[in-house]
């Protein structure tokens, strides 16, 4: 450090506190990264890499960006995976200067901006939650934990589970970051789970955090007695919390973490989806990453952001509670009923903005003028929302509670903050309330007057002027230097009348000049001064009427939030009412039985997309029954490539996820009872970043399937062992199709081109099957996407082959191989193999086809007899050597 200039080394010692973040350094306007942390910025911003000095006798790197517009660079690094550590200026450089001429500004970390500590609207994806998870296991390893914040809402929980559920729950919760302590953070489950959610779990450094420790530090960061005032949490489930909490306030730069108390989420009452399955039904995704083409991208008319995220939360996590699906079921249904109500609560919506992270924003003092009128916008969204639910025969219960919520915000208090926010409040708003101008002419007497002193200084001047000369007759004249300031001047022959009583009271002589003398008065000094100040003071005031109305909010944060939540579970209801009218969707009738039943049901994205070429989704039904008394609990569905198959799967574990998250499903009539897992062993992939091949990756799915399916489970399949040998993968297919039927005994659909499987509905008294259609006309294959009763008699592979764009010739090949095939049959032997070009020149033993039953061999015979009369453990070296040599000679006299 002896080479070290002052400031490099308080940047050296701010960036050693923070090794694993990017430092915004403040300096004047800008603030300025250095070595690695402006190479690594530059890169990701795609701006200019300078230099500033040397040390240790290499330059310093350097880039910087402009302090006014850091939130967008900040936005940039953050959606690239960097932490960011912003050290600001904590003093007034003048007063750095009064310690001495080497003296600098004290600088200090404020705030580590990472992924899931982000609070500015720029900086939020709006319609998405956005989550911290901390992750703690138990003492035995069994039962684990997960706590979870999102820092811009002040949501805070837990809940408990086995260690196999880890990964679904987190794929469920979606978290933007994702921490541990640092010995966890190696352990399979996590790695496991931060993989499928494409995250790195954070080391964390953390004390030990028993239960003693971690209670001792929730009670520290939320200033309380004692943690059963929050509820009774396990040990396990108290360490998940202060490992969250505790990182929350590390990036609030020790500041207490703005939370609200914590809570334990049920950990039951949900259907299960593990990562797989999510990814595979692309529920709130593509596969791609894209949120076009995902089910909540298709089923979403959310007016509002919090709508929104709590929209996507339902269907994150669908219930698996048949009371809980039928409230949300009435709700939807009452706006499906009531267009009228439908419309009028959407309307209002319109106007309210995200209410709960405006309050967050507030709460944590990084809100402004903005957010002021957010909440002002909401609570007239509330009024008007809960004027506009009327029903004769009474709200559904769900929108009973969320009307009492609302009707809560008419309440005196609020409604006088309403009031006030929107006389106060201007309409082209800043960002920030150190920019001013936010409070409008008229509101406030005080501001209005510092202001016309700012703005109209000339006019307040001649007005005194005026006055004073008519209270004297004397014909004075207000002037200003940088001496005097404002003063009186008046002719030189009026000076002693202005000495003598009563003037010299009010008078102050200041100067005299040979043709003029010069007054001051206290009104005027003090005009002087407040003119000199009046920017300020009307800055300084708009700034207390802003922490006037943040105080006000505050106050009133437990009902705010509570009307908040009350207008996103509107805006979901009147939402998923507004899609059901659109896409003719039915309610669907969920209860407690184990049946499947959908008629004309449709795969909602599919037919968005069908729809958009102007064409017409085909329909089908589906009737499985895991009790066996309706129908069957195994489906085995066949038919061409592209007939429909994997759609049709896809489309029957939707509509479970929809009618279970509380919403209408597309179909004629669908009759369900709830399922508590749903799994999809869908599409083909590779996890090469895992070591697992794509058959590999197949076979842990299906291993999952069959451990874990309970009666009440929902199962689709397709394509079970084909990415692997003929033989095997049929024997797979077959073993796994005989465990769901016999041992998991759960509603299931399995597609396949084994059509040896089909044949298993002659074995498996439960099985079925359904097969999709296609019909050849003129020389082209037209598939008619119906499903119908019975297996597939052909998969018309070769057809899709040649749609796909292989040459004519290879496709002409293919047919002759096929037709060569289909004379032997299935069990055409050998015979069928040598007749073909690829097989002549490596004749096949018939002992090792097993097509037909070979011949006794003498040399074998005889090499067996020699075997099975030796003793091993007998034999000396010698006649083990001997041995060799006459097993070789009976082989060779063959």
């Amino acid at each position: 450090m002896t080479q070290t200039t002052p400031l490099m080394a308080q940047f050296l010692a701010e960036k050693a506190k923070h090794p694993d973040a990017l430092l915004f350094f403040r300096m004047g306007d800008f603030y300025e990264l250095f070595f690695e942390d402006a190479q690594a910025a530059a890169r990701a911003l795609d701006i200019a890499l300078t230099k500033r000095g040397q040390h240790q006798g290499q330059d310093i790197p350097m880039c910087g960006v402009p302090a006014h517009a850091a939130d967008s660079y900040l936005s940039k690094l953050i959606r690239a995976g960097f932490k960011v550590a912003v050290c600001e200026q904590m003093e007034d450089p003048a007063l750095a200067k009064k310690r001495g001429a080497k003296s600098i500004v004290h600088r200090s970390v404020i705030r580590v901006v990472t992924p899931g500590t982000i609070t500015e609207d720029v900086l939020l994806e709006a319609r998405a939650a956005n989550r911290l998870a901390g992750v703690a296991p138990g003492r035995t390893g069994e039962d684990w934990a997960i706590a979870w914040a999102d820092i811009s809402t002040g949501e805070f929980a837990v809940h408990s589970c086995p260690a196999a559920c880890v990964a679904e729950e987190l794929a469920a919760l979606a978290p933007r970051e994702l921490i541990a302590g640092e010995k966890d953070c190696v352990k399979d489950e996590l790695r496991e789970s931060g993989a499928a959610l494409g995250l790195l779990p954070t080391p964390v450094h953390r004390a030990k955090l028993d239960a003693k420790s971690s209670e001792a530090r929730l009670r520290e960061l939320f200033d309380i007695a004692s943690t059963q005032a929050f509820g009774d949490f396990s040990a396990v489930e108290l360490g998940a919390l202060a490992l969250v909490a505790g990182y929350v306030s590390f990036c609030q730069a020790g500041g207490p973490p703005r939370l609200q108390p914590p809570r334990r989420a049920s950990a039951s009452g949900w259907l299960a989806i593990d990562p797989a399955t999510r990814a595979s039904l692309e529920i709130d995704r593509t596969l791609k990453g894209a949120r076009a083409g995902a089910l909540l991208h298709c089923v979403d008319r959310t007016i509002s952001a919090a709508g929104a995220r709590l929209l996507a939360d339902r269907l994150a996590r669908p219930l698996a509670d048949t009371a809980a699906i039928n409230k949300r079921l009435d709700a939807v249904a009452y706006f499906v009923d009531g267009r009228a109500q439908r419309e009028a609560v959407r309307g209002h919506l319109q106007g309210a903005a995200d209410l709960t992270r405006a309050v967050t924003r507030l709460a944590l003092r990084r809100g402004g003028p903005r957010d002021l009128s957010a909440v002002a916008g909401a609570l007239q969204a509330a009024a008007q929302a809960a004027a506009a639910l009327k029903s004769e025969n009474g709200l559904p219960e769900e929108l009973a509670d969320a009307n009492e919520a609302l009707n809560s915000a008419n309440r005196p208090e609020l409604a006088a903050l309403c009031v006030d926010l929107t006389r106060a409040l201007g309409a082209a708003l800043p960002v920030h309330a150190r920019d001013g101008g936010f409070i409008i002419p008229g509101f406030d007497p005080s501001l209005d007057e510092t202001r016309a002193l700012r703005d109209d200084a000339r006019k307040v001047v001649a007005a005194l002027q005026a006055r004073y000369a008519e209270e004297t007759q004397l014909p004075f004249k207000v002037k200003h230097n940088n001496v005097l300031g404002y003063h009186l001047e008046l002719p030189i022959k009026h000076l002693d009348a202005m000495l003598r009583p009563p003037l010299s009271e009010k008078f102050i002589h200041r100067q005299t000049l040979p043709g003029a003398a010069r007054f001051s008065t206290p009104e005027l000094a003090d005009l002087d001064r407040r003119i000199a100040h009046a920017g300020d003071e009307a800055l300084a005031r708009e700034m207390a009427l802003f922490e006037g109305f943040v105080g006000r909010i505050l106050g009133l944060e437990s009902e705010l939030r509570a009307a908040a939540a009350a207008l996103a579970a509107l805006d979901v209801h009147a939402a998923l009412a507004e899609w059901a009218v659109e896409q003719n969707a039915c309610r669907p009738q969920i209860d407690d039985s184990l049946i499947f039943e959908a008629k004309g049901a449709r795969h909602p994205v599919v037919e968005q997309a069908v729809n958009a070429q102007s064409e017409r989704f085909s329909p089908n039904d589906c009737l499985l029954d895991a009790a066996g008394a309706e129908g069957k609990r195994l489906l085995f569905i066949t038919g061409p490539n592209m007939a429909g198959k994997s759609t049709f799967l896809r489309q029957n574990a939707l509509l479970i996820v929809l009618a279970q998250a509380g919403a209408f499903v597309p179909a004629q009539s669908f009759r369900a009872g709830f399922a508590d897992r749903l799994f999809s062993r869908v599409g083909a992939a590779d996890e090469l970043a895992r070591g697992r091949s794509t058959f590999m990756a197949e076979m842990v799915e299906t291993a999952a399937i069959l451990r874990q399916s309970g009666q009440r489970a929902f199962v689709i399949l397709d394509e079970i062992g084909r990415g692997t040998a003929t033989f095997d993968g049929l024997a797979i297919a077959w073993s796994a199709a005989e465990h769901l039927h016999d041992n998991n005994k759960c509603r299931a659909l399995f597609a396949t081109h084994y059509h040896e499987l089909t044949r298993l509905d002659g074995s498996l008294p439960k099985a079925g099957n359904l097969s999709f259609r296609a019909k050849e006309w003129r020389g082209n294959l037209v598939f008619l996407h119906e499903a119908a009763a019975g297996p597939a008699d052909r998969s018309y592979g070769i057809e899709v082959a040649r749609r796909a764009g292989l040459p004519q010739s290879a496709v002409t090949r293919a047919r002759q191989i096929l037709a060569m095939l289909e004379a032997h049959g299935t069990g055409g032997g050998p015979a069928s193999i040598d007749s073909l070009p690829l097989f002549a020149a490596a004749p096949i033993a018939p002992a090792l086809t097993g097509f037909e039953e070979s011949q006794p061999d003498p040399g074998l015979a005889e090499v067996a007899e020699m075997l099975e009369a030796a003793n091993p453990d007998a034999l000396s070296p010698r006649d083990a050597l001997d041995l060799v040599y006459r097993l070789r000679d009976a082989l060779k006299a063959r």
